[in-house]
């Protein structure tokens, strides 16, 4: 058996909307869009055509990802989970010890992160580095500009976006 996807219920819902969306709208859009360029003759010097087959491949493709990433889900729902360790839907609020910046951030699964929207994913290095650690601890991480220091000041659970 596949590796188990965790995900937030938010997460698993955005996804199940978006493969709806796909099939039922995007993918017979395509379809018409191919028919339409093969209406138009030869196909070897249809840009038109060749546009549209490569939207297909890119729908399918999305479709097939999708599919495989619910079939796998592990939905997990924070709420109710204890606020003294970061486990995985929680939301932390963290101060770099050196520069005394604060961040907010709510550990989510890979396909619904988005570090706009303070989420990140469980497998980026803050949040591992985070994952079971205590309020008021600190956690030393790598991050692409080098090392920072983060202390965690609060633990919730709260829905993310």
């Amino acid at each position: 058996m596949s590796e188990r996807v965790p995900m937030t219920p938010r997460g698993h819902a955005l996804l199940k909307e978006e493969l709806q969306r796909l099939r039922a709208e995007d993918r017979p859009q395509v379809v018409r869009q191919i028919e339409e360029a093969r209406a138009h003759g030869d196909l070897s010097e249809n840009a038109e055509y060749h546009a549209a087959k490569e939207r297909q491949g890119h729908i399918e493709a999305r479709i097939a990802h999708i599919e495989d990433r619910l079939a796998r889900a592990q939905v997990i729902d924070g709420s109710g989970q204890s606020t003294e360790r970061v486990s995985f839907g929680a939301t932390v609020q963290l101060a770099d010890a050196e520069s005394g910046e604060e961040v907010r951030y709510t550990i989510v699964g890979e396909d619904e992160a988005d570090l706009a929207q303070g989420q990140i994913s469980v497998t980026s290095p803050v949040a591992r580095a985070l994952m079971g650690k205590e309020l008021d601890s600190s956690v030393r991480v790598r991050v692409p500009k080098g090392w920072r220091e983060l202390e965690i000041l609060e633990i919730s659970f709260e829905a993310p976006g």
